[in-house]
């Protein structure tokens, strides 16, 4: 017989969380007989935080919050579970879940064990565990003798079991202002751009009569599948060569696993490489089945290579299982391809766990993060579990075996795994120009994984915002990843409501902390049961957890921040939008999702409109010219780490993270735009008043012209009064002007003398008044030139003019002043 093993570390880290809930912790602090849920409003239904359709099912005064030591009031809602603070009455983000992303929930009994001397007095204090899909364990305390933990899981189990799809609260919201235009076009539209085709834009009309069947040199559109007859899992439209007609495809269907048959996800504009996905082949338990169409159907692929004239492209074949995984499905009619009966091909394995591999490793993660982070769900702090043994003390052996565990988990392996293989398909496609084909079993977890993430890497259109949105549609949602199977969302497989994946009968599931485990004085009563057909796993997670590995390596290649994937990844575990409800096109379809329920996507967009490329969505790091081609990250690079914005945000929420990084590169953008801004509008004023300037300037020197002219003619006109005196002057007349403009002129005719005051200008509304026969006898009788016979002495002056406004009866004409050789030298200076 063997001695009993002793007590591992996770059972003593139980024990001690069990003294310290049981002595003088945390949990005795807590004054249970001050709350009085009388005092407590009993109405929650105008509160502000409340969504649109959302109505209360419940409300639970004087719970606790065991993570936090906080009190308040659990509310539940026909869409999540709410937790109000006490004193300020508003939520508290660790204890508000969506009802979707609760995993699993369990009913725990705390028996509080009393002093030898002392009687048993003190009831057992009631816990509810809620284990999110979100790395969060929520643990609440009730007021035992109330009924009220009772209340919540039957409230719980209610609304997460609607007997109709249409009880979803997606549905009951509908599509408010979040409206989803048809997938359907945003795919071909996607088809297009591959193809070249960019110009052509999808419409229900191209759809309903089937005119969306493009083509380029190589590649074309199928509407084969335009009624789900040929893959019921498989998107409505397929790329596929132009050289296959539909009737092959149809026989090539037949040879792959639930009829997933080979078809293109991307091309490359240029070399005309493809990355093509598929599920397993039916080869046999023997290996030695074979499809002449499915052969054909992968060499077409194999199209030539440009500038190598007769020379045709490699082919690699990826299979992201485990050889031997592969070879156990023979057994099942599955199997792998042989390099034998495809030309110029080559078999891969990747090696990649299956989905039950990946939602165990999930498990263990969150249980690691939960008992190691600031504050576990017990509310005991990692640094003061039995007196510091997790960390504290300077026991590095203890330190080390913590970090074990998050290496047991496995999780960060597996994410290595997966990045190694999409970087070595980013590297066959862009160094080789090799067309690539991956597949799995089923062809829609890991082959999703690959294609997408490959994908990524190659095309810089995918990681923008609407790029990204094009991928995940396409690779995700088009190709029938089973997201309400993986994501443990309700489906309508074979039923008229949804199953729910949260029962109440059993606690295996899943294996949770040592800190939480029933055991010694805690015990437990299993409230939750596996997920349906336990076919729940967090591939797209892990997915998402990859992108967020790649944004760390290359900071500046996409448009999007991290903060934007843990918000996209919130909305979709949330189950408020339909983007991502049912396991295949088909079925939303037949929901008719798109136009029942809102688009999480529209959502997002809506977030970002106001706030433009300062919003947290948007990465200030982007630099797209810099990245304007494929990622090929080396294998040096690969290694990853924890994604602080998700793993860490509920278990270290107060710790450094990259994000506080981003937060002050964003302060300091904000404040470079704002003073961008300023000097803009510094410059527009600069500019306006140029202008003025420039405009007052032209006026000046139009001034200063016309001062210039009218000095000039003045000049003149003295000039010419200078002139015409001298020359009356020598006639024997003087002209005299007054300053007041008066001119006189006297004449002397022998031994005569006269003196005539030539009269003014009359204004220009008297002028009628004056006749012109009265101004030529004026004009007559002053004259110098004038004989007594009544003749002009100077014929050739022209006749009478004026000097300024003065009548003198003499012209200045001084080409006749040059016949009589008059000079301005024949007259002494005045």
């Amino acid at each position: 017989m063997t001695a009993p093993r002793p007590p591992s570390r996770r059972l003593r880290s139980l024990r001690y969380s069990s003294e310290k809930m049981e002595g003088t912790g945390s949990w005795d602090v807590l004054e249970w007989t001050k709350f009085d849920p009388a005092s407590w409003s009993s109405s929650f239904s105008n509160l502000d935080c409340l969504l649109e359709s959302e109505r209360i099912i419940f409300e639970g005064c004087g719970v606790i919050l065991i993570n936090t030591d906080e009190a308040g009031t659990l509310l539940v809602t026909n869409f999540r579970i709410l937790f109000l603070s006490e004193g300020t009455r508003k939520l508290v983000p660790l204890g508000t879940i969506p009802l979707v992303a609760i995993e699993k929930f369990n009913k725990m009994v705390l028996k509080v064990q009393s002093n030898r001397h002392q009687s048993n007095k003190n009831p057992p204090k009631r816990l509810l565990q809620v284990t999110g899909k979100d790395m969060r364990v929520i643990v609440y305390g009730f007021r035992p003798g109330i009924k009220q933990r009772r209340a919540v899981v039957d409230a719980l189990l209610k609304c997460n079991r609607p007997e109709r799809v249409w009880d979803l609260y997606a549905f009951t919201c509908g599509p408010s202002k979040f409206g989803n235009t048809n997938p359907k076009e945003r795919l071909l539209n996607e088809y297009f751009r591959l193809l070249g085709k960019s110009s052509s834009r999808a419409s229900m009309k191209m759809i309903e009569d089937g005119s969306f069947a493009l083509s380029n040199d190589l590649w074309r559109i199928t509407d084969l599948n335009s009624n789900y007859n040929l893959c019921q899992t498989y998107p409505f439209a397929l790329m596929v060569p132009k050289s296959i007609s539909d009737e092959e495809l149809v026989q090539a269907s037949t040879f792959r696993a639930r009829c997933r048959l080979p078809v293109i996800s991307w091309c490359h504009p240029g070399s005309g490489a493809v990355i093509a996905r598929s599920s397993q082949p039916l080869v046999g338990l023997m290996m030695n089945m074979r499809s002449n169409f499915d052969e054909k159907l992968v060499a077409s692929f194999c199209t030539q290579l440009a500038g190598h004239k007769g020379a045709r492209r490699k082919l690699y074949i990826v299979d992201a299982r485990p050889r031997k995984n592969a070879l156990a499905n023979g057994a099942k009619g599955g199997g792998s391809e042989s390099s034998s009966n495809y030309m110029q091909s080559e078999i891969v394995f990747f090696g990649i766990d299956n989905i039950h591999a990946m939602r165990e490793s999930f498990s263990r993660l969150r249980d690691y993060l939960d008992m190691h982070g600031t504050t576990s769900s017990d509310g005991t702090s990692s640094f003061l579990r039995h007196g510091g043994w997790t960390w504290g003390g300077g026991n590095l052996s203890s330190m080390s075996a913590s970090v074990s565990l998050l290496g047991e988990s496995g999780w960060l392996s597996h994410i290595q795994s997966i990045l190694a293989g999409v970087a070595w398909i980013a590297a066959r496609v862009a160094m080789e120009s090799a067309s690539v084909l991956v597949h799995c079993s089923d062809g829609w977890d890991r082959t999703t994984q690959l294609v997408s993430l490959a994908c990524l890497l190659l095309d810089p259109y995918y990681r923008t915002f609407a790029g990204f949105q094009a991928l995940i549609e396409k690779d995700w949602l088009a190709f029938g990843h089973p997201f309400s199977d993986r994501v443990g969302m309700p489906n309508v497989s074979g039923s008229d409501h949804f199953e729910l994946p949260i029962q109440s009968s059993s606690a295996r599931s899943f294996p949770s902390s040592p800190v939480r485990q029933s055991s010694g004085s805690a015990a437990a009563q299993s409230s939750s049961s596996s997920h349906g057909l336990n076919d729940y796993s967090p591939i797209f997670l892990q997915w998402v957890d990859c992108v967020s590995q790649l944004m760390r390596m290359y900071p500046s290649a996409f448009e999007f921040s991290p903060t934007f994937l843990v918000d996209f990844t919130d909305g979709l575990l949330s189950g408020r939008f339909g983007n991502f409800l049912c396991n295949s096109e088909k079925e939303r379809q037949e929901c008719g999702i798109s136009e029942a329920c809102g688009c999480l996507w529209a959502y997002l967009t809506d977030l970002r409109s106001c706030s433009g490329t300062s919003h947290v969505h948007c990465n200030p790091f982007y630099d797209p010219s810099r990245y304007d081609g494929p990622l090929l990250p080396p294998a040096a690079a690969l290694a990853p780490t924890l994604w602080p914005q998700f793993h860490l945000r509920w278990a270290c929420p107060v710790e450094p993270n990259a994000a506080e990084t981003e937060v002050q590169c964003r302060a300091v953008a904000a404040k470079y735009s704002d003073m961008k801004k300023g000097k803009e509008e510094a410059e527009r004023k600069v500019d306006a008043l140029s202008s003025t300037v420039e405009s007052l300037s032209e006026e000046l020197l139009n001034e200063r012209n016309i001062s210039r002219a009218a000095r000039e003619s003045a000049k003149r006109a003295i000039k010419e009064r200078a002139v015409i005196s001298r020359a009356v002057q020598s006639l024997g007349c003087k002209v005299n002007f007054t300053r007041s403009g008066d001119c006189t002129v006297e004449v002397e005719d022998g031994p005569r003398k006269c003196s005539h005051s030539v009269p003014q200008k009359q204004p220009e509304n008297k002028t009628a008044d004056v006749s012109s026969e009265s101004e030529q006898k004026v004009c007559e009788a002053l004259c110098p030139l004038s004989t007594r016979e009544g003749m002009c002495r100077w014929p050739d002056a022209g006749g009478c003019a004026q000097i300024g406004s003065q009548i003198v009866g003499l012209k200045a004409n001084f080409e006749a002043f040059d016949k009589l050789s008059i000079y301005d030298s024949y007259f002494t200076a005045e």
